[in-house]
């Protein structure tokens, strides 16, 4: 019989639905306590979900607990997977996992010492969509991949967030806000990076709040939100990707690849669904036939639009707990989370100096995520 994880849950704001929600729909998962430094808000989501609301100190030191979720504002994501680290505990972290490499790296380390593991979000990548397209790129369909473009862009997070503030300072913006679901999808599709070009720059000093109940506010910006960079692969393929939350409408598709037989056109990495489309040596795209991969069935509603879609989130978090029960490298690792920040942070770098960036850090691609794989982690 498989062995049920406890899972603490450090960070009650809008996120912590998504996991709350999610977890249950995977083997070896049981959230049982939550914890925030606002009591109220754990209480709320204790209430709602029928857990028990802890203080942090209180979920560090519970014995039912093995593995911490890390939910908290970025800056201070590296501070309580530390703590959960020290006390003993996995930890799994939203992204960015840290905002430094050296932060990074000394979790490796803490990790490695205590024999834990640490994953980080995002777990998008492995949905059917995306698994579907590494398996064009793994069989040939469209031949080497040489060159490709990524697009996340839009007018920022003011509209519709609550509280937008921390999304508009370091550890945040397009680039490591939204940036993370590209970059661990480039990584499962074509490996790890070498180096990176950028520019960056910012429409305006501040931003104007829009949503409720702050509409109206106006909120400094701390960090690029137009940041247009050049990413060289180890397999040699170079990839234009660009995050901006200064684009009121564009054209460009999510992701796009470009190999020696044909072409890929990627759905957005930011979901687990969506066509894979392809050409050969022609213009002639057609959509990839889809297969039953279990995390891309459709599986929510939207609250807010009533659009269908499939949501797995959490998956990487089952993936990580089922590496632990079977002693294997998980999907989400930290080596994988840490390169995807190096590429990130590089990329920042390079917007502010002007000059291309060396990474610091490598990874294995992640092991493919197949239905089979797949439908081993769901109930």
């Amino acid at each position: 019989m498989d062995k049920t994880y406890g899972v603490g849950i450090v960070g009650c704001g809008n996120i912590s639905t998504t996991y709350f929600e999610l977890a249950p729909l995977f083997r070896r998962l049981e959230v049982r306590a939550c914890a925030d430094l606002n009591m109220d808000a754990a209480r709320e989501r204790a209430s709602t979900y029928n857990v028990r609301a802890e203080t942090v100190d209180e979920l560090m030191a519970d014995d039912e607990i093995d593995i911490i979720v890390n939910l908290t504002i970025p800056d201070a994501h590296y501070a309580i997977t530390r703590r959960a680290l020290e006390a003993g505990k996995h930890a799994y972290s939203e992204k960015p996992v840290a905002l430094s490499i050296d932060d990074g790296k000394a979790l490796a380390v803490l990790a490695g010492e205590h024999g834990l593991k640490v994953g980080s979000a995002p777990d998008t990548f492995l949905g059917g969509a995306h698994q579907l397209a590494r398996s064009q790129i793994d069989s040939g369909a469209v031949g080497r991949i040489v060159a490709g473009t990524a697009h996340v862009m839009s007018h920022g997070m003011e509209h519709w967030h609550p509280n937008p503030d921390f999304f508009f300072q370091p550890g945040a913006g397009p680039m490591l806000d939204v940036g993370p679901y590209y970059i661990a999808n480039l990584i499962n599709l074509l490996g790890s990076a070498t180096r990176v070009g950028a520019l960056a720059s910012s429409a305006s000093p501040t931003r104007t709040i829009s949503s409720q109940p702050r509409a109206g506010e106006e909120i400094p910006v701390g960090t690029p939100t137009n940041i247009h960079a050049l990413v060289e692969f180890a397999n040699g393929a170079t990839v234009t990707v660009s995050t901006s939350w200064d684009v009121w409408a564009h054209g460009h598709a999510p992701m796009e690849l470009y190999g020696t037989e044909g072409s890929l056109f990627v759905p957005d990495p930011n979901f687990f669904g969506g066509e894979v489309r392809a050409s050969g040596r022609s213009n002639d795209i057609h959509a990839v036939e889809a297969w039953d991969h279990p995390c891309g069935r459709i599986n929510v509603r939207d609250r807010n639009n009533g659009t269908e879609r499939a949501n797995y989130r959490t998956v990487g978090l089952a993936d990580m707990a089922a590496a632990i029960e079977e002693g294997r490298d998980h999907r989400c690792s930290l080596e994988r989370a840490l390169h995807g920040l190096d590429i990130m942070i590089s990329i920042l770098k390079s917007g502010e100096t002007g000059q291309f960036v060396d990474l610091t850090t490598t990874c294995d691609r992640p092991a493919a995520f197949g239905p089979e794989d797949a439908a081993a982690l769901l109930k």
